[in-house]
């Protein structure tokens, strides 16, 4: 069973969470950020992730820390319930709708962290949540899932729809490539190696 328990403790934030890739898509999550909340359940629900989150920070100052630390645990915790990588598809690719935004997301799965963020919000919050948090909860998972992350809205006009157009893509890319297929045999790389 690929899975994943982990804890995180700073002085800034405590996080402890639960994520099994072969999953159902069953969600337990609570950030005290209910926008983070929301986006998570998105991606869990959409890559058929199990994934359970608890978690405090210093929300008093702002969602920063809370959003980056939970990017990073979340990150950890695929990377460890993926162990060697044999197997797999490798790669994922969605073109998601969302009402009015249409996003574009490719991954790899390959052990060399990069991630590409072509993303503009109209808006500068959606409710009390500063949609710049959203690029820097991605860059934070990729860093530390070791993952290639690409992605890109084409179009929006609302900020809480781009931002579900982006979770949701991110949900089934992760599906998609992290799905074991009986062809591969070792990793998935003319190198023998990931």
């Amino acid at each position: 069973m690929r899975a994943c328990r982990f804890t995180r403790k700073t002085k800034e934030t405590e996080i402890d969470i639960s994520l099994v890739i072969d999953g159902t898509g069953k969600t337990n999550i609570s950030t005290g950020i209910g926008f983070l909340d929301h986006m998570l359940t998105l991606w869990a629900v959409h890559g058929l992730f199990d994934l359970s989150i608890d978690a405090t920070g210093d929300v008093h100052v702002d969602y920063h820390h809370t959003v980056e630390d939970v990017g990073i645990c979340l990150g950890m915790a695929f990377s460890r319930a993926m162990g060697e990588l044999k197997g797999i598809r490798r790669y994922g690719f969605q073109i998601l709708p969302m009402e009015e935004a249409l996003a574009v997301v490719a991954i790899d799965i390959c052990n060399r962290p990069f991630f590409v963020f072509d993303v503009r919000f109209p808006t500068e919050k959606v409710g009390a949540f500063d949609t710049e948090l959203v690029e820097e909860f991605l860059r934070a998972l990729v860093v530390n899932s070791g993952i290639t992350l690409h992605v890109k809205v084409e179009y929006g006009k609302n900020s809480h729809h781009i931002s579900e157009a982006v979770f949701k893509a991110l949900g089934r890319v992760m599906d998609q490539a992290s799905i074991v297929d009986k062809r591969v045999k070792g990793v998935p790389s003319s190198k023998g190696k990931l």
